[in-house]
């Protein structure tokens, strides 16, 4: 069997107030998309590992990865318009069947734990989707006004989200829909059932300034464990 990963790196500096793109801003001391592929390789299987980058940032990628001295292998393919198009077009790339993880650049703590059961319950069921359960309340808006739901009944997707490539590549044969908010959502609406794997509480995504702190003193944490 093999595996790849189809890491999708089409963010921007908008909500981080910043002028660099979010997966280049540096998190202990290099930037955060490496961190994210250096779990891809640290995982026992060791994955084909695809970035999928926006065009205009492959000549400044390859400064960072000569600046820092990066050299886990991967292949860099170009973004598309939508995150939909990007991941579409790391999936040109895969050639035959497979097993393939789609997971996002700005969430650099993924554990290899977390990757490896990925692979191996996509591998039996199918697919699998990492998620978890809300701590705070949640209510539902609506044009009258709003609602409590039972968040026990609720979950907060992460990535990777993990599926057969067969899959995966069956899924995406259909147009963009803006209610296409990641792969699982392609993939239900093409009529396969989604299954569901515990995420990780510090597989956080880095959105807003805060996050790099947070992420900063996981990661020290993790250092003296």
């Amino acid at each position: 069997m093999k595996y790849y990963a189809i890491i999708v790196a089409g963010g921007s500096g908008n909500r981080m107030q910043s002028t660099v793109a979010k997966q280049f801003l540096l998190l202990d001391g290099k930037p955060v998309l490496m961190h994210t592929l250096t779990a891809f390789d640290q995982c026992k299987y060791r994955p084909e590992i695809l970035l999928v980058l926006n065009i205009h940032q492959h000549s400044y990628w390859e400064e960072l990865c000569l600046k820092y001295n990066f050299d886990i292998p991967h292949k860099v393919v170009s973004g598309g318009e939508q995150r939909f198009h990007s991941v579409k077009n790391g999936l040109k790339i895969i050639k035959g069947n497979g097993i393939v993880a789609v997971h996002d650049a700005a969430r650099p703590l993924v554990s290899a734990a977390l990757i490896n059961r990925s692979y191996d319950v996509a591998e039996e069921k199918g697919n699998c989707v990492a998620g978890i359960t809300p701590t705070d309340s949640v209510r539902k808006i609506l044009e009258e006004g709003n609602e409590s739901l039972n968040r026990n009944e609720l979950a907060l997707i992460q990535t990777p989200q993990t599926f057969q490539v067969s899959t995966l590549r069956k899924a995406y044969q259909v147009p963009f829909r803006n209610d296409f908010t990641d792969d699982a959502s392609v993939v239900e609406f093409a009529g396969f059932k989604i299954n569901l794997i515990d995420g990780e509480r510090e597989n956080i995504k880095i959105t807003y300034p805060e996050d790099l702190e947070i992420a900063t003193i996981f990661i020290k944490k993790r250092e003296l464990s």
